[in-house]
């Protein structure tokens, strides 16, 4: 039996109905990682014998009818989750031998409920990229063509998923982070309301704008796992006191007489015609299931990559200010003195994006322009939300492209960081509102799949799933996965 060919939810089925155990499915998956991934390079930390332990004792509990909601079932991790006993990098020279003492909230609750880790995955240095090609562990492949890069900066998580070396897998999403790898590599992968996911153990990049989430096969998949990782905790500050929603209940109810909105601004803009086509495809798919379309405005949405682009770095500046070679992480050798030290190395530690934004934020908040870049941001982006509030009175969910284009090669926008930032450009806005979106796949060129977003009002995952499931129920696109 194709073990990797099941969905999650079927492998959860298998074993609760002991068609194979635990531990036969973590073995697949690690022989398959084994196997594959030199191709890929989408792991950092293979956990091999700690994953087979966590199987083992899966296994035990099915025995004795004491089994977890998500027991046995494995899973691979983004390196930004602090891991208690395995090392988390970041994708940093930084971190590059850090073992955090503690467990982050998202790796403790799927732990609680019985997933077995199989590894950490590779990701841009700190989140900060659109290829996955700045992680200091090198870059990751697109197992639809390698030749390709993945997307960022939750690269390594999707190229597993695709890959099949995986049946799931977290991620964050800072400015499309968990999408727009979605979109290129043919997954579902979801960023949920700001606040809906602990932050706790996720090493920070932009704090009011990070979010964790999952990149997923199908949105059937996706539900169950963000059901698992999403409630209230007390030591995320940001946390919303809610408990974890029910995302499976409304999943295949009717979307019959729902709104869905698109706005102008988005198709305003030059997209190849392959992307228009794939789009006005998934359109007329809604349309045959009874949901009805509304053209929206967000009229200050051509804002939000320069907001996002001022905010974001700002954060990184004073998030990253922590890591100076004294407590933890890197040291340069031999420093002459504390600032020596201290310059040494951040010079030595970082890779050029991560510098790069770091100089950008430490910029907009030194004084004589706070107020005209980081303050001024911080308004704009209200504009921005007050945008999606007044759609969201007339419409249900907001319909978009989720990338300018398929993947592009890798090394192709290496270059030129303006236009790696261009493909953020449908998903920034979501993650400045703070609002909960899902990109899912929808059609495919040249060989590479491509994606469409959802946006949903605030805390609406349920209903972001319920259109997601609804259209991968009349279509096959979320299915087709590449030949390895």
């Amino acid at each position: 039996m194709d073990l990797h060919k099941l969905s999650l939810k079927e492998q959860l089925e298998g074993l609760k109905k002991s068609e194979f155990t635990s531990v036969e499915l973590t073995s697949h998956y690690l022989k398959r990682i084994s196997k594959h991934d030199e191709k890929f390079n989408s792991f950092i930390t293979v956990t091999e014998e700690n994953a087979l332990m966590q199987a083992k004792a899966a296994d035990e509990r099915y025995k004795k009818d004491k089994s977890l909601p998500l027991d046995g079932v494995p899973i691979a991790h983004k390196d930004i989750f602090c891991t208690k006993g395995v090392r988390t990098t970041c994708g940093s020279k930084m971190l590059s031998n850090f073992e955090a003492p503690y467990s982050s909230t998202v790796y403790t609750k799927l732990d609680e409920q019985g997933m077995v880790m199989l590894g950490k995955t590779n990701m841009d240095e700190f989140a900060m990229g659109s290829s996955n090609e700045t992680s200091y562990f090198g870059p990751v492949s697109n197992p639809w063509d390698t030749e390709y890069v993945p997307g960022g900066s939750s690269g390594g998580s999707a190229s597993c998923v695709s890959a099949e070396l995986a049946p799931i897998a977290t991620a964050t999403d800072t400015g499309g982070s968990i999408r727009q790898p979605a979109s290129l590599c043919g997954l579902t992968g979801i960023k949920p309301t700001y606040g809906r996911v602990s932050r706790y153990g996720m090493i920070a990049f932009a704090s009011s704008l990070d979010q964790g989430g999952v990149v997923a096969r199908s949105a059937e998949d996706a539900a169950l796992i963000l059901e698992g990782m999403s409630g209230h905790d007390p030591k995320d500050s940001t946390s919303l006191k809610l408990p974890s929603p029910d995302l499976t209940k409304n999943l295949k109810d009717s979307i019959q007489g729902m709104k869905i909105g698109l706005p102008k601004e988005f198709f305003e803009q030059d997209m190849p015609s392959y992307v228009e086509q794939s789009i006005q495809e998934a359109i007329e798919t809604y349309k045959s299931l009874g949901a009805e379309i509304v053209e929206v405005s967000l009229k200050n949405i051509n804002l939000s990559l320069p907001i996002y682009y001022i905010i974001a770095p700002a954060e990184c500046s004073a998030n990253l200010s922590r890591y100076d070679g004294v407590r933890y992480g890197y040291r340069c050798e031999d420093p002459k003195d504390i600032e020596d030290l201290y310059m040494r190395t951040r010079e030595e530690g970082f890779g050029a994006e991560v510098k790069r934004r770091i100089l950008i934020g430490t910029y907009a908040l030194s004084a004589g322009f706070y107020d005209a870049y980081y303050l001024k941001a911080q308004k704009c982006r209200q504009l921005v939300a007050n945008d999606f509030t007044n759609a969201f009175e007339s419409v249900d969910v907001i319909l978009s492209p989720t990338t300018p284009g398929t993947a592009f090669k890798a090394g192709e926008k290496s270059d030129d960081p303006t236009e790696m930032y261009l493909q953020d450009i449908f998903t920034i806005p979501a993650n400045l509102a703070g609002l909960p979106g899902i990109s899912i796949p929808c059609g495919e060129h040249g060989g590479l799949p491509l994606g469409m977003q959802l946006v949903g009002n605030s805390l609406q995952e349920d209903k972001l799933l319920q259109f997601a499931h609804s259209y991968q129920s009349n279509t096959d696109w979320h299915k087709k996965m590449p030949n390895i």
